[in-house]
């Protein structure tokens, strides 16, 4: 290879023992990682380490059988500790390499490809320190890397500055659409549409045709008959409404709110897909990657919500709990802690409900994390959700 020069000429092996470093302070254990370099470990300080090794500032460590996929780490300028006695440790000469470069150049695909070259075994290849010393890079002055690294400094800078930046229009983006949202559900966006169509049937309407319809499932023995849900109160109202409009209890729009397994059921390789809270995410449920219940657990489950396609689910346990989300499919599936909404595709809009469930989600999961138990959205909770309805064609 033109132009280069064997690590030998530019490193020097370190093989300080902790126990022969000469010092009273008591040096912690790190270990090394492909993505984070040195790290601290898990080792207790009554732990004998004697035979690990020192490393200090400018330090390189790795593990042999690991440098394969790049776990070399660069030891920082405030840390002084040990690592296992089974890494190798060394250093760039002073004035010859900066150690910035070097790690650059390890952990590149030509360093890499060098590192498997070399590295030796017929079973669990390593690379040893005579090995690594082979390893050839460009012969760059020490003046040219120091450019290098000035260079490099400059476009982490601006790297920082354009990541910092996209971070701050999201974060824009994300309360612009909340704003839009509050608007909408204010009926503030359908002001001129309302000026518009004064004779439109009001909402308490459509709250009558929903409540006469359940009646009659009820009386059909479709419905099992609810205790009644409590008169909102003035309290519980956060803003005012266009007439026309009406505060109404979500359980009181559906026809049904209900729950999945409340035990986890076997998982099997092949059978109806199996929906858990990580499948229901902001932009839709993960059928995908869905696990696989037998027939038996999801006739048991199946038989008590039976989900239909343009019903909504709502996450009610764990880190994701308040997360709806629209099923858009119609093969049969069962779930686990998580919530269905169950109600008249006909006389209501389920991207309206999935809006003003999204626009609440932040300040209820608020509300379930106070505590230090796991959040958890009851039914009784998700039923009394105070919610503005607008009349149908709105």
């Amino acid at each position: 290879m033109n132009g280069t020069v064997r690590l030998e000429k530019l490193i020097d092996k370190s093989h300080i023992k902790y126990r022969d470093f000469g010092t009273e302070l008591e040096l912690e254990a790190f270990g090394v990682s492909n993505t984070e370099g040195i790290t601290r470990t898990a080792h207790r300080k009554s732990d004998d380490l004697g035979d690990y090794l020192v490393i200090e500032p400018g330090d390189f460590a790795y593990n042999p059988y690991r440098i394969n996929v790049g776990s070399i780490g660069l030891t920082p300028a405030d840390v002084t500790g040990v690592v296992s006695p089974a890494y190798i440790v060394f250093r760039p000469k002073a004035g010859k390499l900066i150690p910035e470069v070097l790690l650059d150049f390890l952990k590149s695909s030509e360093g890499l490809r060098q590192i498997n070259k070399l590295a030796r075994g017929a079973v669990r290849k390593a690379l040893r320190y005579d090995d690594l010393c082979e390893i050839e890079i460009p012969a760059i002055s020490y003046e040219r890397q120091l450019e290098i690294l000035e260079h490099k400094s400059g476009f982490n800078k601006q790297h920082a500055s354009l990541l910092g930046e996209i971070a701050h229009q999201e974060a824009l983006l994300g309360k612009l659409k909340q704003a839009i949202l509050q608007e909408a559900i204010q009926g503030k966006l359908t002001a001129d549409w309302r000026a518009a169509n004064p004779d439109t049937e009001p909402a308490s309407e459509l709250l009558k045709r929903i409540q006469k319809e359940k009646l009659h499932l009820i009386a059909e023995k479709k419905l099992r008959p609810e205790k009644p849900l409590p008169k909102i109160s003035p309290a519980e109202i956060p803003f005012e409404i266009p007439a026309g409009w009406e505060w109404v209890r979500l359980g009181d729009l559906c026809r049904k709110v209900t729950d999945g397994f409340h035990n986890t059921p076997p998982k099997v390789e092949k059978g109806f897909p199996y929906i858990a809270a990580t499948h229901v995410k902001s932009d839709g449920i993960d059928f995908a990657n869905a696990y696989r219940v037998d027939e038996r657990y999801h006739r048991e489950l199946h038989s008590k919500t039976a989900p239909q396609k343009g019903e909504i689910l709502i996450v009610n346990i764990g880190a994701g709990s308040g997360c709806p989300a629209i099923i858009d499919v119609d093969f049969e599936f069962s779930f686990k802690n998580t919530a269905i909404l169950k109600f008249s595709q006909e006389m209501l809009s389920n991207l309206y409900l999935l809006f003003y469930l999204r626009h609440i989600q932040p300040e209820n999961y608020a509300l379930l994390t106070r505590g230090a138990n796991q959040p958890f959205l009851s039914l009784k909770v998700i039923k009394e959700f105070c919610i503005p309805l607008p009349p149908l064609a709105e």
